[in-house]
């Protein structure tokens, strides 16, 4: 049903895991195949995945009230309910901290929903003109040629491969969002601000 839309799962960890890993496949080749007996059927399952969790068992790790009472024992097998694995295929992961009462009050200016449209379009249309198809879809031998930074931005991918331990699958995913956010911000080259950008998106390998 999420074919060419967003599939969004709420509370991810209360997913049953066998459930999660069965999202590897289509994650990674935007199909699925199911197997019965002597049959096997394969079926199209392009979609993009939109996943929230709460950050602990009770929800308030971080909390500015300091309301959490998990122990980090608690805290690990809460996350240890979704592999590397899976997590490895998901490009974006980021903390959403709770707001304070009085930010809440606080009305800030930022960019409207239709400023940021356009921008997303535009983006669009710069990878559409330049290799046919979006960077989502890039393969690895194009990642490669189409999302190589600067000498700077590729030290400090390396330094982030050492830190954070990243897998291969990982490494061109960064490169990916990286070629993304340097499309967003207008520039042909990925900079080494694009990469530390792109970096701070792996937020569940920094907490490995």
């Amino acid at each position: 049903m999420a074919l060419h839309g967003v599939l969004f799962l709420d509370e991810l960890p209360e997913f049953e895991r066998k459930v999660l890993e069965v999202l590897r496949e289509p994650l990674e080749s935007g199909r699925i195949t199911i197997s019965r007996a002597a049959r096997r059927a394969d079926f199209p399952a392009q979609f993009q995945l939109i996943a929230a969790m709460n950050p602990c068992p009770c929800g308030y790790l971080g909390h500015y009230n300091g309301k959490c009472r998990c122990t980090p024992d608690q805290v690990s097998r809460y996350r240890g309910k979704i592999s590397g694995p899976f997590l490895d295929r998901i490009d974006i992961q980021i903390e959403v901290p709770a707001v304070a009462q009085d930010d809440l009050l606080n009305k800030n200016d930022g960019e409207t929903s239709a400023a940021l449209q356009a921008r997303v379009e535009i983006a669009r249309q710069h990878q559409l003109a330049r290799q046919k198809k979006a960077n989502a879809q890039l393969s690895v031998t194009e990642i490669d040629v189409l999302c190589a930074p600067d000498a700077q931005g590729a030290a400090l991918l390396q330094q982030a491969i050492s830190r954070l331990n990243l897998s291969a699958r990982a490494y061109h995913r960064v490169l990916k969002v990286a070629r993304t956010i340097a499309d967003l911000a207008g520039s042909e080259n990925i900079l080494t601000s694009h990469i530390a950008e792109a970096v701070q998106y792996r937020r569940m390998d920094r907490q490995g």
